[in-house]
C-alpha cells in the first residue's frame, strides 16, 4: 500500500489556507520544520518558536530543493518560485496536516498521558504489540504541540498501531493534542506533583489530564490507574469503555504476589479479563510495575496472548536515562534516571535504593526539581528526608536554592555533615561524585532534565569504565 500523501490543493483546504504560487496539484508525502535539514521533496513549515521564526528561512528551504513551503499569509512577498501555501497560522497548520494524515493513515492510534511514566508506558505498550502488529511510537519527547504532529505525520507509512504520548504543563494542552491524535485508545497512568508550580494543586492537575477524556466515541477505550483516586473520579466522564489497571481489588489488570528482587527487577501474577499469567520485568520498583499494567491492558485490549506479555515483559529494559541499571566495569552499579524528576518519582527511587541489598555504600546525586512554584521548598526538604531514610552513605544534591533545602533536611533528617555536599552545577556534582564513589557502591543519578544530572552520569561510566 503507498504511503498517505496530499496534493497541495487538499493541504491548502485542511488548513483553511490558499496555493499562493505552484501546482495545486503537487504530491506532498513527506514535511519537515527545520530548514537545515530539509530534504529534497518535503514540504517545509515555516514555524515561529521562542527563539527562530521559520519564515526567515523559507527561501534557504526551497534552495535546498523542498517541495514547497507552507507561511503565513503576511509572510509571502520574496519568495523564490515554487509551491507556496499560505495560512493564518503555521503551527495550527502543521496540526491540522497531521490530523488529516493520521486519519488516511488507517492507524490505530494509542495515546498515553500522565505525571510520570508516559514515555516507559509507550516503549512496554509498543513492545507488547510489536510482535502481532507493525508499531509506530513517537521517539523521545516529541509529545507536544509541534513534536506530536511531526509524530503523526509519520503515519503516513501507515503502520498498524502508533503508540504516542502526550505531555502538557499548562491546561488546554491535551484537549489540542487528543483533538489531533484522535486516539482510539487512551491511557491515563497517574496525576502527580511534576509541573505543580504551573497549577494551583494537584486536583487541578488532574483536571487538566483529564482532557484526554474529551471527544470520545463509545468504541473508544480508556486505560485508567484504579490505584489513582484523582484518575478514577474523573474517569467516569468518559464516553467509551474503561478498563483499569492495578494493585487494587477492583482493577480489570491486577497484580497479586508482588515480589521486588532487589535490582534484578520484579515478579507478579498479573490476573486479566482473559485470564492470569506470571509475569517477571528486570525493571525496577512499583511504578514500573503500573507501567507494565497499563501496557499489559492495552495488549490484552488488541489481542495479544498473555503468553506473549509474559514472554515481551521479561526482556523490556527501560528507556535510556529512564531507571536504566548499568553494571559498570570499575565495580559501580548505577541506576540511571537522569531524564527528569518529580518528588513523586524520587521518591520511588529513593525507595529502590533503600530496598537494595549487596552493594558496599548507598550514594545519591539528586538534582533540583523544577517547575514546582510555590511548593518547591516544602517538597524537596520531603526528598531530603526521604533520602536520609533511604539509607543513603553519601547525598549530592545539586541546582539551587531548592536542593540546597534538600540537602539541608537530609542532614536535620539524621545524615552526617561529611555525607552531604551541595553542587550548583552537574558538572560540579560529577567532579564531587568522582572523587567519592567507590568501588562497589550503588549510584543513583537522579534530576529534572533542565539540571542535567546525565553529565554526572557520563563522566562516571567515563571514569570506572
Amino acid at each position: 500500500m503507498a504511503d498517505v500523501a496530499l496534493i497541495a490543493a487538499e493541504v491548502a483546504a485542511v488548513t483553511d489556507g490558499r496555493v499562493v504560487s505552484g501546482n495545486g496539484n503537487q504530491r506532498i508525502e513527506r514535511w519537515s520544520i527545520d530548514s537545515r535539514s530539509v530534504a529534497a521533496g518535503e514540504m517545509f513549515v515555516a514555524i515561529r518558536g521562542e527563539r527562530f521564526d521559520g519564515h526567515d528561512f523559507a527561501q534557504a528551504a526551497l534552495e535546498r530543493g523542498a517541495a514547497g513551503v507552507v507561511v503565513e499569509s503576511s509572510r509571502t512577498e520574496g519568495l523564490p518560485a515554487g509551491l507556496v501555501i499560505a495560512v493564518d497560522d503555521t503551527t495550527r497548520a502543521l496540526q491540522h496536516v497531521a490530523r488529516e494524515v493520521r486519519r488516511r493513515s488507517g492507524a490505530r492510534v494509542v495515546a498515553i498521558t500522565g505525571s510520570a511514566g508516559k514515555t516507559t508506558t509507550k516503549e512496554l505498550t509498543a513492545s507488547l504489540l510489536s510482535g502481532r502488529f507493525s508499531v509506530f511510537r513517537n521517539k523521545g519527547n516529541l509529545n507536544n504541540h509541534i513534536g506530536l504532529p511531526l509524530s503523526l505525520l509519520e503515519l503516513r507509512t501507515r503502520p498498524d498501531v502508533a503508540v504516542v504520548e502526550l505531555g502538557m504543563n499548562h491546561a488546554g494542552e491535551i484537549r489540542t493534542l487528543v483533538g489531533m491524535a484522535e486516539p482510539d485508545v487512551r491511557v491515563w497512568t497517574n496525576v502527580g506533583d511534576a509541573h505543580l508550580g504551573f497549577f494551583a494543586s494537584p486536583d487541578a492537575i488532574a483536571d487538566a489530564k483529564a482532557e484526554i477524556l474529551e471527544n470520545a466515541l463509545p468504541a473508544d477505550r480508556l486505560i485508567a490507574n484504579a490505584d489513582d483516586a484523582r484518575i478514577m473520579s474523573r474517569a467516569k466522564q468518559f464516553a467509551g469503555r474503561t478498563v483499569t489497571f492495578g494493585v487494587s481489588e477492583e482493577a480489570d489488570v491486577r497484580a497479586s504476589g508482588v515480589e521486588h528482587r532487589g535490582l534484578e527487577g520484579m515478579a507478579a501474577d498479573v490476573s486479566t479479563p482473559a485470564g492470569r499469567v506470571h509475569v517477571t520485568t528486570p525493571l525496577l520498583g512499583t511504578g514500573n510495575l503500573l507501567n507494565l499494567l497499563a501496557a499489559t491492558a492495552v495488549a490484552t485490549e488488541y489481542g495479544v496472548s498473555l503468553e506473549e506479555i509474559a514472554a515481551r515483559a521479561a526482556q523490556v529494559q527501560p528507556a535510556p536515562h529512564r531507571g536504566e541499571l548499568s553494571r559498570l566495569p570499575g565495580g559501580i552499579t548505577l541506576i540511571d534516571d537522569s531524564y527528569n524528576s518529580s518528588p513523586s518519582a524520587l521518591l520511588r527511587a529513593l525507595e529502590i535504593v533503600k530496598a537494595a541489598t549487596g552493594s558496599a555504600r548507598k550514594v545519591a546525586v539528586l538534582g533540583e526539581m523544577l517547575e514546582l512554584g510555590d511548593h518547591s521548598a516544602a517538597l524537596h526538604e520531603e526528598c531530603g528526608r526521604a533520602a536520609a531514610a533511604a539509607g543513603l552513605d553519601l547525598l549530592v544534591a545539586v541546582g539551587g536554592d531548592a536542593a540546597v533545602r534538600l540537602a539541608d533536611a537530609a542532614r536535620a533528617a539524621g545524615m552526617a555533615d561529611a555525607s552531604v555536599s551541595y553542587a550548583r552545577t552537574s558538572g560540579e556534582a560529577a567532579e564531587i561524585a568522582l572523587k567519592k564513589v567507590r568501588p562497589g557502591d550503588l549510584v543513583l543519578v537522579k534530576g529534572s532534565h533542565g539540571i542535567r544530572t546525565d553529565v554526572v552520569v557520563d563522566r562516571l561510566k567515563v571514569e570506572f569504565a
